[in-house]
């Protein structure tokens, strides 16, 4: 079977020692990134909560912080999980999308 690459936006390395602060419910806890888009990105976990989950996210950027509330995509037991940002207002969407620019056209120059 084929995995198909279902995302709308592309994922870049996050810059190293990225952390994101996630929330579901009272719990509250700290990962380390492998991935980041702007529609999303994987968080490194040994504890994933159950697909579908809602969660709150921050990330502190060089450029500011970034909130969005997300959801639960894609669960990998031991290793994270992949999360879809579905709110996040405009003033952080664009501090995300400036931060990423310049990673996403590393990935670009790296892969050709």
């Amino acid at each position: 079977m084929v995995d198909v690459e279902q995302r709308r936006y592309p994922r870049a390395n996050p810059p190293k020692g990225l952390v994101v602060a996630w929330q579901c419910g009272t719990e509250r806890t700290v990962s380390f990134l492998e991935n980041l888009g702007l529609g999303g990105m994987f968080v490194v976990t040994r504890k994933p909560v159950a697909l579908e989950t809602m969660v709150r996210i921050l990330m502190e950027l060089p450029i500011g912080e970034v909130r969005a509330r997300a959801m639960v995509r894609r669960i990998i037991p031991q290793r994270g999980m992949g999360i879809e940002f579905i709110a996040m207002n405009q003033e952080d969407r664009a501090r995300l999308g400036r931060t990423l620019m310049p990673l996403l056209a590393g990935n670009a120059a790296s892969q050709s």
